[in-house]
């Protein structure tokens, strides 16, 4: 199967090649470009490499993809002590993302972000009857 999948990929590639719509000449003898691993200390490239290809995220874009979600949520939610626990758990996350960062430590520094969240989750008044 694998054999046959490589065959028409190279057969495709060559087709390609000769109906001009992929230029290798470009790249000829030329390094591969750049990954976007230069923020990565020189030590810590192999790993964060090998961690990536295995699928795992560096913990700071777990975080951020976790406050993404929790966002849409909130966005979504109409129970109040429901919203008022996501919130919670929003400022916890924000402020664990700030700390890895190694940015302020407060959601309320960030002035632009912390209105648009109160802006979103403004809690809904209930009437008691």
């Amino acid at each position: 199967m694998l054999e046959a999948m490589r065959l028409i990929a190279e057969r495709k590639i060559s087709a390609a090649i000769q109906e001009g719509l992929l230029d290798i000449q470009g790249w000829r003898n030329r390094p591969l470009p750049m990954t976007h691993d230069h923020l990565v200390p020189e030590e810590l490239r192999m790993a964060h490499k090998i961690l990536k290809n295995a699928g795992y995220l560096p913990p700071e874009i777990e975080t951020r993809k976790e406050i993404q979600v929790l966002e849409d949520l909130l966005a979504t939610c109409e129970d109040e002590h429901t919203r008022l626990k996501q919130i919670k758990k929003l400022h916890y996350l924000v402020l664990k993302l700030n700390i890895m960062k190694g940015d302020a430590v407060s959601i309320e520094s960030q002035e632009a972000y912390y209105r648009k969240i109160v802006e979103r989750i403004s809690v809904k008044k209930t009437n008691p009857e």
